[in-house]
């Protein structure tokens, strides 16, 4: 007798719907969609607001300002969320609270620490990224006031990687959407009074201020729901001999962050050293239009691997795969079919700031696409390697492309100015992107093959 009909999608695209590991990350990834999507529709305006508002060269030296505060912030932090994700996930695994407590508040002591260096380093070298970054001394206090979102950003990292294991994605996207609209609101009224550059660092200060507190907030409060109000009093030793490798992972994310910096994260200050605000401004449009890419890719990144560093720990080898393998789908179907339309319509999409921004801005877009499509693509080839026990290496291929694209910088952006920086970030792009996927594919089949051979016995 036939079996009935049944009425569940079939084919590849059903069996992966119907599939629990993919149906908690489309979830997950659902709701930092739905907030990264609305956040990426409210930045594009305020981005379009403020260089309007400000033109090119003004809107170059805001984006100096805000990527300056950032970087340094970035150069001092471990990468917190990551640990928190693979470290407090682990223990609670394993049913052992107190060390996930303990292990929660290491990480967040050891990124206030790093969150006060990196705020007193902003103020002792505001004067000098005025003068050789924005090229105007005069900007110097703005650099400082910007900075101030690092007293509110004190433990912002482990917050957010606590929320991620815990499974508060919905918070995290609203939380990113209220920043978002704050920040654009005040935009918008600084437009409507023709108001300066002060306003609109100012404006972009208070969203990165509610967003923080929002977020370390309720971090606070869901571990206080799972581990008791009095958690924060757990001694760190409850952490036992896992505290030199719990050092060990955040030493290597923070090497592989710094080389990040260098050569991904920090595009605007090396063209502000090395060209004018000018070419900034056009690099920045580039950046922002880029984001319609990027944003919605981005959830992705870190329910991946949070199901993926759950699987890693059962060495369910099989499910692993199927993650990486439908998550690239999923990303490249939405990639692919995006880049497209830039090519298409991306000097109307330009226009939109203005037209002092073409040819330059539309320039670097068309070289950035093909780098950026690639990473899209394959947005989990670097952090699928941290629960493989292999931290160090997405250190040493990106020390090895950063300085390949070091060298490039010095070469091509003083000649090129926005498309050279767009030429060397493309590159990185494609060779990291090449490297980390290969070994990680690599790396699965290895581990595959001890939990095989019984079953060839």
């Amino acid at each position: 007798m036939a079996a009935p009909p049944s009425n569940r999608p079939g084919g590849p695209l059903g069996r992966m719907l119907r599939n629990p590991l993919m149906q908690r990350v489309i979830r997950n990834s659902g709701y930092l969609f739905t907030g990264s999507t609305l956040s990426a529709a409210m930045s594009m305006a305020q981005s379009v607001l403020a260089a309007r508002l400000l033109g090119a060269e003004t809107f170059g030296v805001l984006g100096i300002i805000t990527v300056f505060a950032s970087v340094v912030n970035r150069l001092t932090s471990f990468r917190m969320g990551e640990l928190v994700v693979n470290y407090v996930g682990e223990f609670s695994a394993q049913g052992e609270p107190r060390k996930a407590a303990a292990a929660f508040k290491a990480a967040a002591l050891a990124e206030a620490s790093s969150s006060l260096l990196a705020y007193g380093l902003v103020v002792l070298l505001a004067p000098l990224g005025a003068r050789y970054l924005a090229h105007d001394a005069n900007y110097a206090g703005l650099f400082s006031v910007y900075g101030a979102m690092l007293l509110a950003h004190l433990v912002a990292e482990s917050a957010t990687g606590l929320l991620q294991h815990f499974d508060r994605f919905r918070f995290q996207a609203l939380a990113q959407i209220a920043q978002s609209l704050l920040t654009l609101v005040l935009i918008v009224l600084a437009t409507v009074v023709d108001a300066g550059l002060e306003a609109v660092v100012l404006a972009y200060l208070a969203g990165k201020v509610v967003w923080a507190l929002a977020i370390s907030a309720g971090a606070w409060v869901e571990a206080a729901r799972r581990w008791g109000a009095g958690w924060w009093r757990t001694p760190l030793s409850a952490i036992g001999d896992q505290a030199g490798k719990m050092a060990r992972f955040g030493i290597s994310t923070n090497l592989t962050g710094t080389l990040t910096l260098v050569t991904r994260d920090s595009e605007v200050l090396w063209l502000g050293a090395l060209s004018s605000p000018l070419q900034v401004g056009y690099y920045k449009v580039t950046l922002a239009i880029l984001n319609l890419l990027l944003i919605p890719v981005q959830p992705l990144i870190s329910t991946t691997y949070r199901e993926v560093a759950r699987e890693v720990a059962t060495r369910s080898w099989a499910n692993v795969r199927y993650l990486l393998r439908s998550g690239s789908l999923i990303s490249g179907a939405y990639s692919l079919t995006a880049a497209a339309g830039l090519v298409l319509f991306g000097r109307w999409v330009v226009a939109l700031w203005g037209s002092e921004f073409l040819p330059e801005s539309y320039l670097a877009l068309l070289i950035l696409l093909l780098g950026v499509s690639a990473v899209n693509v394959f947005y989990w080839n670097r952090t699928v390697l941290l629960p493989l026990g292999m931290p160090e290496y997405p250190t040493k291929v990106t020390l090895v492309a950063a300085a390949a694209k070091v060298g490039a910088i010095f070469l091509l952006v003083p000649r090129l100015g926005a498309a050279g920086m767009a030429i060397t970030l493309s590159g990185f792009f494609l060779a990291t992107a090449i490297a980390l996927v290969w070994k990680t594919l690599r790396e699965i089949r290895r581990q595959e093959m001890p939990a095989a051979a019984p079953a060839n016995t």
